[in-house]
């Protein structure tokens, strides 16, 4: 298929002289969710192509985003990673710091698990227990079967993602949001609570899960590919009667899910090399397909048309147009 060409020659001058020749390897930041196969691209890329492996940082989505829509040029990244859709602000942030050509990719399906060490009791709570015991606005209970009487008599220690994490944002949209109303409490402003009983446990989710181990009555929160890995240490809880698992999430049943996604710069194409060939890379049925080297890290692949739309929108640059959030 013939590439679609988005850079112009004016943003390509603006950061020839200096990514060129100071830069010759693809530097990625963003979602700790994302990372791991971002991770496992970059290691298949560096080893079949002569083009440099990417360095890869874990810098939550928010901070990527940041660091991305801060300018073009060698000093700033070239793809950004994100367990979330990028925000209509963020893009005005893009766009105002001349980064006016990005091209959204998908990567494929994540869900949100609440997991605990395998010696630690287990857990099947609903979306609006959860609501319960995390709310600012909430009764703030200290312990779960003050919750409902049916969970375990333990204390409400849970370990999370901080607030530039995109898994962070998806769990206050999916549980926090949609759970609130059957939790009786005041969704407008709803907030977790700061009194120590969600911990900021940082960008590492490998962090999350050793914390856990150590603590059996502690839960954690991140992406299912983390409890994919770790499946001989943690265990995810039922959330509203549904178990994590590959199946659940990919059909759609489990309901705390989401996409990922990566984003790149198209100005810094054909100036850092591999841009695109990486991108592809990602995108092919190689890496990101039903049989992918990324399902084996726990990745829920995109359904047949979807992930033909999103290999197409990388092999032809197709930028976003600020139309994605009508």
């Amino acid at each position: 298929m013939k590439l679609t060409k988005l850079v112009t020659l004016a943003a390509a001058a603006s950061i020839a002289a200096g990514a060129a020749q100071a830069r010759d390897e693809i530097r990625i930041v963003g979602s700790s969710t994302v990372f791991p196969f971002s991770t496992a691209v970059a290691e298949q890329f560096g080893k079949t192509t002569d083009f440099n492996t990417p360095v890869v940082e874990s810098t939550g989505s928010g901070g990527g985003l940041k660091l991305f829509c801060a300018g073009v040029g060698e000093e700033h990244p070239d793809i950004t990673n994100a367990s979330r859709r990028m925000k209509a602000s963020e893009f005005e942030e893009c766009q105002a710091n001349g980064v006016t050509e990005v091209v959204e990719s998908i990567v494929g399906y994540d869900g949100i698990v609440v997991a605990n060490a395998i010696s630690g009791p287990s857990f099947s709570i609903t979306r609006e227990q959860l609501v319960t015991a995390l709310a600012e606005q909430g009764p703030k209970p200290m312990m779960w079967n003050e919750v409902d009487p049916s969970l375990p008599a333990t204390k409400i220690e849970v370990l999370g993602p901080p607030p530039s994490s995109g898994t962070r944002d998806a769990f206050e949209e999916l549980v926090m949001e949609e759970g609130c109303e059957g939790a009786g409490i005041e969704c407008e402003g709803i907030s977790i609570r700061e009194d120590g009983v969600y911990v900021d446990a940082g960008e590492n989710d490998n962090l999350i899960v050793s914390k856990l181990e150590a603590n059996p009555n502690a839960l954690g929160v991140f992406g299912f590919s983390f409890l994919d890995q770790n499946s001989d240490k943690i265990k995810g809880a039922n959330v509203d009667g549904v178990e994590p698992t590959f199946e659940n999430i990919a059909g759609g049943e489990y309901p705390v899910s989401r996409s990922l996604y990566y984003y790149i710069k198209a100005a810094h194409v054909g100036v850092v090399p591999g841009i695109q060939e990486y991108a592809m890379e990602f995108a092919s049925e190689a890496a990101a397909g039903e049989e992918g080297y990324l399902v084996d890290k726990g990745l829920i692949p995109l359904q047949e048309e979807a992930f033909e739309a999103n290999a197409d929108a990388v092999a032809n640059l197709t930028p976003m147009t600020g139309n994605e959030w009508d």
